[in-house]
């Protein structure tokens, strides 16, 4: 299997085209012509119909929204029941830390990893507002990855929940996800796991990871803007989440306030159907998605190690977090001597590179590293980057 994206592939990605670079990924991946026919194609259809069963387009759109929900689930290796779309992961998360408010309380204790995104972090420090202490989980430095023996001096007979990303969304580095859910279960807490980084690079596996909720975003995994949560099943009737009045307690559509984006849903449909064909079948299965990441996986290797080996190389350029391309993604964070990373991005972008600058919402590595407001440089890629838009980066950064 090819380790250079084809140009069938690249064509598939309409903005590829204009000949900017786009580094940006960790932001918010592109999308495939799949979903973008999909979306249209719903709005011609349906227009802003609603999910009725007492007519015919009624009873599409519904039907779309459990296809939807199916295929999130297959997605995650989960069964539907226990999967929610919504607005975004962090939309989802609150709700869910409102079900805990009304749960734990003083004495309780909620463990945040010092790698998260606040869509993995500001959800349960609400809790504190009940009484609930929230401990952190430092990264150790200088290459920001957690241990075990860290975790275990936090944990205790009073710990409810640790948090945990499967990737971070600055650094790049991986945890070892179902060898913390192991250690957090033997301590009698939940794990709730961040794979909204993760799900680009890295396909969820909810039964292999042992964790006990999981979010995602389907925009950053090449569909349109939504947000994916699955919680297990146990869990639910032990959450009281805000909901309406006549959904059940414990049913997932609890959390799915409101009508929800069904040409979003549709889009997302779209690029599942993209990652099939990328999987080599024209029908969406597990299997599919396995090979499709087995083929996501060598086409981000030798391009992230040009990436990382580039930066680490480059004189003036400080790269933050690992240094090599073990346990990470192909997302670095840098900064480059004498310029702020807001500087160094428009330099870029003037010369066609497109790059992050700031702190992407990951407050607590950024705040460890001492570079918590302004942040960093970060540049991130996804399966249909090349080295050469890497090449044009470390050109136009020398």
């Amino acid at each position: 299997m090819s380790s250079v994206p084809s140009d069938d592939l690249r064509l598939q990605f309409p903005p590829l085209a204009s000949g900017r670079v786009y580094l940006d990924n960790a932001a918010g991946g592109l999308l495939p012509l799949s979903a973008i026919r999909a979306i249209t194609a719903h709005l011609t259809d349906y227009g802003a119909v609603n999910a009725m069963p007492s007519h015919v387009p009624g009873h599409a759109v519904a039907d779309l929204k459990r296809r939807a929900r199916e295929a999130t689930a297959l997605f995650l290796n989960a069964d539907p029941a226990d999967v929610a779309l919504g607005p975004s992961a962090t939309a989802l998360a609150f709700r869910v830390a409102a079900g805990m408010a009304r749960r734990w309380g003083p004495g309780d204790e909620i463990i945040v990893s010092g790698l998260e995104h606040e869509a993995n972090a500001s959800p349960w420090r609400e809790l504190e507002r009940v009484g609930v202490t929230v401990h952190v989980w430092h990264a150790r430095q200088p290459d920001m990855r957690l241990h075990p023996d860290d975790l275990a001096a936090r944990l205790s007979p009073r710990t409810r929940l640790v948090a945990v990303t499967a990737a971070s969304n600055v650094l790049g580095v991986t945890p070892d996800i179902p060898a913390i859910t192991a250690q957090v279960r033997a301590a009698g807490a939940w794990t709730a796991v961040d794979a909204v980084h993760a799900g680009p690079h890295t396909l969820p596996d909810v039964q292999a990871w042992g964790a006990d909720l999981v979010t995602f975003s389907p925009y950053k995994v090449f569909g349109p803007h939504l947000g994916a949560l699955w919680l297990r099943a146990e869990l639910r009737e032990q959450l009281p989440w805000p909901r309406l009045s006549f959904v059940p307690p414990g049913d997932i559509t609890g959390l799915e306030h409101g009508t929800p984006p069904f040409e979003l849903l549709a889009g997302w449909l779209g690029t599942l159907d993209y990652l099939s064909g990328l999987g080599d079948s024209t029908v969406l299965s597990r299997a599919a998605l396995e090979q499709a990441y087995t083929r996501i996986a060598a086409l981000e290797a030798p391009v992230t190690a040009r990436m990382v080996q580039g930066l680490v190389a480059l004189p003036d350029v400080t790269v933050y977090g690992p240094q090599t391309t073990d346990g990470r993604v192909g997302t670095v964070a840098f900064r480059v001597a004498g310029h702020t990373p807001q500087a160094t991005a428009a330099r870029l972008a003037a010369q066609g590179v497109d790059v992050g600058a700031g702190h992407f919402y990951a407050v607590q590595p950024l705040t460890d590293l001492g570079l918590y407001p302004d942040g960093v440089v970060r540049t991130s890629l996804a399966h249909y980057t090349t080295t050469h838009d890497v090449d044009a980066l470390l050109s136009a950064l020398a």
